[in-house]
């Protein structure tokens, strides 16, 4: 099935196609494409204009929140100062409202002065600088034409991005590997410069140039170089992003990579060159003369059309735009069948691993042991005796040792305290979350006195031959929900999910494991993947490399789903399920939407990218957990007479269920709030916040009706960012008036009074313990500044108004 081509998202303009080092690894001048020889020098201002009309247009018609833009070469600066202003602000001028632009350049740095650093504080130009370490490793191949050294200037370059004047317009450092260079000393000379990010690049090769073989006869010394830098990274307690260790680590849990190198991510990048030519990825010219060529140019087609591009749509495939070798791999879904370029051959083209494949492998299997999220008992699942019921609050994995490690830093209990979370603090709450869904489910499946099962046999052998599979998996929000309500008393709930279970990791394995699934009402589901209809009866299920193939009791044979799970591809690597299909999904105290048509769909679809590029603008605290742990919403049916309609499930961490709002702001709103629900519930499964004894109720400032502790505990954390985000729209309308603005004025009156009093009322209740107390205190703290902002007396008293009229109805 090829899939709807994506939209593009990120913009690589060439504003300049020479460049002023003479780097002999470079991709453009040096390797198997001539393109460079033909196309203008520098970029005219009819291109840029004409380059800035169809980026607007792309972004209107598909609704993008956002699109990324990198002003590239050659070397990006000899285009100039002004050629790159009218760069910048043809861009900005084109976008339509409601779509952000993140502009960027990538250059060697050698003329980057006072005046471009000034020029790019103006225009908001966060600017990449490529440097390969010491003078050493960077000698090696970043010089000027006659030999002399760049590496001084590139410092110097760097310490001006490093003062406090355009600091924040430091993106980071790009790396390109060579074996022959010291890995620590690499490491060392980019870590003392501070960077934000640093992008460790394996350099371009292909199956016709393949890359410099190791002096000693090591089979995988990229892999060994790379893992040396990442060793000094981990023992620096990773003091800046490296998108390509961070991919790896993410992909092993199931997340959408970082960079197209990595990962099974369709490609939402097209290159621009300085006559207006559609290129595909700047990679692509390793491979062979024209490889990226398109056909196609601003003046004559539309980005709809380049999209539509057999180069393109190619990298949209997944799993089937891979070789059968890369398919039938286990660490396929990281590895991704590598860059692109990077699996070129004469003889069949694209249609081979990566001619760093052996690298790729052994990189990954090494992350593997030390970046997946979950802690593993030491035997398969299957083989873990749970002592207690769920409802206590540790479950050992085995004999003596507890299913829930000490999984908080104190920095992160501190951070969660304050009612925030960043991407690392979320990853050891979803750590966590997936070694209690796996006691869970030894513990439902101890609990029902099966003594065999050919689902839980095979969900256990893939335990340990393909844990990525299996974690992938049990990580999806509503694979506890089985076992909750099995060890809640709910028998009415059969065996048939733990089949689907085994069945989906069957699938992910790839590896050949067959499983039969009971099919009822007419339709198998299989979770993370999605639905089909079938007769009922027993379905088998078999889990092949690049698909599946089931056989219906009618012996009719299905080789995709007729309904797959949809996931939308959002800024900033975030990747989201709206999970319309699972059958457990009613977890929430809702009622569930059915199958969303096309068109509700492309509504959702528009509403979260505007949504996401509020939250990461105005609730930035709260964006990189929500990025991190949030990977499923579920529509809900819409509440009564339109009111919004969202929950938060305690035994589904990583999913909120939400009926569409009528706007993307109030998504945002709600988006914010739910998963603060989901952060605290992981946090109570860890930490003893309050004495579990006071059977007492407590009035909540936003409800009539009294509530038990933890109710409170959860409101209150909840509107936290309910009163931030009031308080980022009232910073947003000062100085103005109107119905929005004096609504955004009174919300914020009422929310954070209600939560510092919700805070004071928690922190006089008596029955917190030490831990919840440091909680109160956190949110008292966050809290305070906003309570400092100053409203009209107009907004505090439309607030007393409001609050007497929500009191009077129920919220």
């Amino acid at each position: 099935m090829t899939p709807t081509p994506l939209p593009f998202t990120q913009f690589v303009v060439k504003v300049h196609s020479r460049c002023d080092l003479a780097c002999d690894h470079c991709y453009v001048y040096e390797h198997a494409d001539t393109s460079w020889r033909r196309r203008p020098k520098a970029i005219d201002a009819e291109v840029l204009d004409k380059i800035a009309e169809r980026i607007g247009a792309h972004a209107a018609t598909h609704r993008l929140p956002a699109v990324r833009v990198v002003l590239h070469g050659g070397e990006p600066l000899l285009a100039g100062p002004d050629r790159l202003r009218h760069a910048a602000e043809a861009l900005r001028a084109a976008l339509p409202p409601g779509c952000a632009l993140d502009l960027r350049i990538h250059t060697n740095g050698v003329r980057l002065d006072d005046a471009f650093c000034t020029l790019f504080a103006e225009l908001d130009i966060k600017v990449g600088i490529s440097l390969d370490g010491d003078r050493a490793a960077n000698d090696r191949h970043r010089r000027f034409a006659d030999g002399r050294t760049s590496h001084p200037l590139v410092l110097r370059a760097v310490e001006r991005l490093r003062r406090p004047a355009y600091r924040h317009l430091f993106a980071g450092l790009l790396c390109t590997v060579d074996i022959e260079n010291d890995p620590v000393a690499v490491y060392r000379a980019l870590a003392d410069l501070r960077p934000p990010a640093v992008d460790f690049l394996l350099p371009h090769a292909t199956w016709e140039q393949p890359p410099k073989p190791s002096a000693d006869g090591r089979p995988t010394p990229y892999a060994d170089w790379l893992l040396t830098a990442h060793e000094q990274w981990e023992r620096d307690g990773r003091p800046f992003a490296v998108r390509t260790f961070e991919s790896v680590h993410r992909t092993l849990r199931g997340l959408p990579s970082l960079t197209e190198s990595l990962g099974l991510e369709p490609t939402d990048l097209v290159v621009l060159e300085t006559d207006g030519s559609f290129e595909q990825a700047d990679s692509l010219k390793t491979a062979y003369d024209g490889a990226p060529d398109t056909g196609l140019d601003v003046f004559s087609h539309s980005l709809d059309q380049v999209a539509l591009h057999p180069g393109v749509t190619a990298r949209q495939l997944g799993l089937d735009g891979l070789s059968a070798q890369c398919r039938a791999c286990p660490v396929v879904r990281s590895c991704g069948g590598g860059l692109y370029a990077h699996r070129y051959r004469a003889e069949t083209g694209f249609d081979n691993p990566s001619v760093y494949c052996g690298d790729l492998m052994t990189l990954i299997n090494n992350l593997a042991g030390d970046g997946q999220p979950a802690p593993r008992p030491a035997q398969p699942v299957a083989a873990a005796q749970p002592a207690q019921p769920v409802a206590a609050r540790h479950l050992p994995a085995q004999p003596g040792e507890p299913v829930l490690p000490a999984a908080l830093s104190e920095q992160q209990i501190d951070e969660l305290a304050h009612g925030y979370g960043g991407a690392d603090t979320v990853r050891a709450l979803a750590r966590a979350q997936l070694a209690l869904t796996r006691a869970m489910l030894a513990a439902a499946w101890d609990a029902s006195g099966q003594r065999e099962s050919p689902a839980w046999s095979l969900l256990s052998e893939l335990d340990s031959a393909a844990p990525a599979a299996v974690d992938a998996v049990l990580a999806h929000p509503y694979a506890r929900a089985w076992a909750a309500r099995r060890l809640a008393g709910n028998l009415t709930v059969g065996l048939d999910p733990l089949a689907a279970l085994a069945a989906a990791a069957a699938v992910r394995a790839g590896r050949g494991d067959t499983v039969a699934v009971p099919v009822r009402d007419g339709r198998l589901h299989l979770p993370t993947l999605g639905r089909t209809t079938l007769p009922d009866g027993a379905a088998v299920v078999t889990g092949r490399a690049g698909g599946l193939t089931i056989r219906a009791a009618d012996g009719t044979v299905r080789k995709e789903l007729d309904e797959p799970l949809r996931r939308i591809r959002l800024a900033g690597g975030w990747t989201v399920a709206l999970e319309d299909l699972d059958p457990l999904r009613d977890s929430h105290d809702h009622a569930v939407a059915d199958r969303l048509t096309e068109p509700e769909l492309l509504d959702w679809t528009g509403a979260l990218r505007e949504a996401w590029e509020l939250l990461g603008r105005d609730l930035a605290r709260y964006a990189d957990g929500i990025r991190t742990g949030l990977g499923t919403i579920t529509p809900l049916r819409p509440g009564p007479a339109g009111r919004d309609v969202s929950s938060a499930a305690r035994q589904a961490f990583g999913a909120v269920g939400i009926a569409r709002p009528g706007t993307a702001p109030t998504l945002a709103l709600l988006l914010a709030h739910e998963f603060q629900h989901v952060k605290l519930g992981a946090v109570l499964d860890l930490l003893d916040l309050y004495d579990p004894a006071d059977d007492r109720e407590y009035l909540a400032p936003w409800r009539p009706d009294p509530r038990p502790l933890e109710g409170l505990l959860q409101g209150t954390y909840a509107h936290l960012a309910v009163t931030e985000y009031w308080g980022t729209r009232v910073q947003a309308y000062d100085g103005l008036a109107g119905p929005a603005a004096e609504r955004a004025r009174t919300e914020f009156a009422l929310w954070r009074r209600y939560t510092a009093e919700a805070v004071e009322r928690l922190a006089e209740s008596g029955s917190l313990t030490k831990l919840g107390l440091r909680f109160t205190d956190g949110l008292r703290d966050s809290v305070a500044p906003w309570l400092a902002v100053p409203v009209p007396a107009a907004a505090e008293q439309a607030a007393d108004r409001a609050r007497r009229e929500r009191a009077a109805v129920g919220g």
